[in-house]
């Protein structure tokens, strides 16, 4: 099987930055979540279309150790969704995505590494 792997060279919201967001108004945190699928949907371009269900590896490289792992592997949500609104998962459902894992590591700049592996 092969791999598709992805990286997008920014560091996404966190479940607070998000949380914050829908806390001052419900429009700047549904503006932040479509603004965040938009900038991942161009990292996406190249991707096929996954007709088969597909596995996915989050590589999350943080610049320090300040947030919680947690709240950044939260941003799978906008990456899941613009992966479905880019056309390249029919859906996020089950059926569609079968599980995920999660690794951590630091460098100076922070990024995340998509490998989706379809079964």
């Amino acid at each position: 099987m092969d791999i598709y792997r992805v990286t997008i060279p920014h560091k996404l919201p966190s479940a607070n930055d998000y949380i914050n967001a829908c806390r001052t108004n419900p429009y700047v945190g549904a503006k932040m979540k479509a603004e965040t699928e938009d900038m991942i949907i161009l990292y996406l371009r190249r991707l096929p279309h996954f007709a088969m269900p597909v596995k996915i590896h989050f590589h999350w490289i943080e610049s320090n150790k300040r947030r919680d792992l947690d709240g950044i592997a939260f941003s799978k949500k906008f990456i899941l969704d613009a992966l479905v609104k880019a056309g390249k998962l029919k859906d996020d459902n089950r059926k569609c995505v079968t599980g995920f894992t999660d690794s951590f590591s630091y460098a100076d700049e922070a990024k995340v590494i998509i490998d989706i592996e379809e079964e």
